[in-house]
């Protein structure tokens, strides 16, 4: 639905930059344009990071889903400065006269409206199905929604007070809001890509739920990443040295799946020690 709806976007977008002559509306039809080319990739790389682990990759294809971002972000970073770059040089010389500006306004004032619906869908189905892949998605069409009214604001300022270089100031504040945007991604998944741990909220919730396991002497050696929207957690759990190995792959067990199910999708590895009094190594 995502992608069908940035296709269908930015074809009416593209037409109506075209008869308007709008450079705001130009850079929200290019905005719109890296959606498509984010969904589709989304779709590709979310289908290739679900493949199970191989014998080349025995932690799984997540890291696709990384990379992915990786690339959306650069290719965003150069449409912004493409409509940057064009913004400032409208800006500068004589300002255009903006033709036919009631189709713009339409155009977005229809868009603007369609992709509140469109996000509001999405997130419903990211919450339900725990996708970290569509929450993004829902994001940017969210994204898409704010930059519509953007432009539907500029258009109407160009329409009722005359100033035309509105048009013109709105593209350049779009793109730097784009550029912003993109330098996120890309920090993102930089991150993502040397392993960086999981957030303070989630490795306090692990922490949370170990606390949960008074049999439990103690835990050391917590650690924590992102593999795509998959997170690892390995971390080593202390129990009494005359527990039976039984009982405790079975505390380490119900540790696990406690921690895959608060926080899905994840994968969690516990090692077991027992509990050292003489060297105090809990």
């Amino acid at each position: 639905m995502s992608l069908g709806f940035n296709v269908l976007s930015t074809l009416i977008k593209v037409v109506a930059a075209i008869i308007t002559g709008s450079v705001s509306l130009m850079s929200e039809a290019a905005h719109s344009g890296t959606d498509i080319f984010a969904s589709f990739l989304a779709l590709v790389s979310v289908k290739a990071a679900s493949a199970p682990p191989d014998e080349d990759h025995p932690y799984g294809h997540g890291k696709i889903e990384t990379l992915a971002g990786f690339g959306e972000a650069i290719f965003l970073l150069m449409i912004v400065a493409f409509v940057g770059w064009e913004s400032i040089h409208r800006l500068l010389k004589d300002p255009e006269p903006v033709s036919q500006i009631w189709v713009g306004i339409g155009v977005m004032a229809v868009s603007s409206l369609l992709a509140a619906i469109g996000g509001w869908h999405v997130g419903c189905v990211a919450k339900q199905t725990h996708s970290p892949a569509l929450l993004s998605n829902s994001q940017h069409l969210w994204v898409d929604c704010w930059t519509s009214i953007g432009v539907l604001v500029a258009l109407l300022i160009v329409h009722f007070t005359g100033w035309l270089q509105a048009d013109a100031v709105l593209a350049i504040l779009l793109s730097i809001w784009l550029a912003f945007g993109a330098w996120k991604l890309i920090r993102s998944a930089f991150h993502d890509l040397i392993d960086r741990r999981l957030p303070d909220e989630e490795v306090s919730q692990i922490q949370q739920i170990l606390g949960e396991f008074p049999d439990m002497v103690s835990y050391h050696k917590l650690r924590s990443r992102w593999s795509g929207s998959t997170r690892y957690v390995d971390l080593h759990i202390v129990v009494p040295s005359d527990w039976s190995v039984v009982r405790a792959h079975q505390l380490a067990d119900d540790i696990e799946h406690r921690i895959e199910d608060a926080l899905p999708p994840s994968i969690v590895t516990i090692h077991v020690d027992p509990f050292d009094d003489s060297s105090h190594d809990a």
